[in-house]
C-alpha cells in the first residue's frame, strides 16, 4: 500500500477514535460489562449475607412466621428443628452465592444459580398471600405493611434479577457453543 494511504487510513482511525460515536460505543460497551459484573455481584453479595445469617437464631426465629403460615412449606417444621431447617436453607443460599459468582469460570453455574435463584424467591414471595400482617386493610388498597409486607416485596426485584442472570449465563453459554 503506498505511505500516503496507509498514513490517510492511520489518520482516520485515530479521528475515528477520538469521535463521539466511538466513545458512546466504548461507553456502551464498558457500562453493559460493569453493569453486568455489578449485577452478578450485588446478588452474591446478597445471598452471601442473607446465607451467612441463617446460622444465627435471630435469623431462625425470623423465619417461623413465614414458613409456618404457608401451606407449601408449613409441614417442613415437622421434619427438621427451626435451627435445621434454616441452617439448610443457609446452606443453600450460600451455595447460589458461589454459583452466580462461579460464572468467571463457566456460564453454567451461574445458570444453575439463577434458576434455584428465581426458585427461592418465587418461594418467598409466595408468603406475601399466607403471612399474616402482610396487607393493611384499613388503609385500603394495596396498602402493605413494612414488615413483613415491604420486606417481602422487595424479592419481586431480587426475583426479576435472578431470571435475568439466568438467562444472561444461558445466552453466554450457548455463545461459547457456537
Amino acid at each position: 500500500m503506498p505511505r500516503d494511504l496507509a498514513h490517510h487510513g492511520a489518520a482516520r482511525q485515530r479521528v475515528h477514535a477520538r469521535s463521539p460515536a466511538f466513545a458512546l460505543d466504548l461507553i456502551d460497551s464498558h457500562g453493559q460489562a460493569v453493569t453486568a459484573a455489578g449485577l452478578y455481584g450485588s446478588l452474591a453479595v446478597i445471598y452471601g449475607w442473607f446465607g451467612g445469617m441463617k446460622f444465627t437464631r435471630y435469623e431462625a426465629e425470623g423465619l417461623v412466621g413465614l414458613v409456618s403460615n404457608n401451606p407449601l412449606l408449613s409441614w417442613i417444621y415437622s421434619l427438621f428443628s427451626v435451627e435445621s431447617f434454616s441452617n439448610l436453607l443457609g446452606i443453600l443460599e450460600l451455595s447460589i452465592a458461589v454459583l452466580i459468582v462461579a460464572r468467571l469460570i463457566k456460564p453454567i453455574y451461574s445458570l444453575v444459580g439463577g434458576l434455584l435463584s428465581a426458585g427461592l424467591f418465587s418461594t418467598t414471595l409466595s408468603f406475601m398471600a399466607t403471612t399474616p400482617g402482610v396487607f393493611v386493610p384499613e388503609l385500603g388498597f394495596p396498602a402493605i405493611s413494612v414488615a413483613p409486607g415491604q420486606f417481602l416485596l422487595k424479592d419481586a426485584g431480587l426475583f426479576a434479577l435472578s431470571l435475568w442472570i439466568a438467562i444472561d449465563s444461558f445466552a453466554a453459554l450457548r455463545a461459547t457453543r457456537a
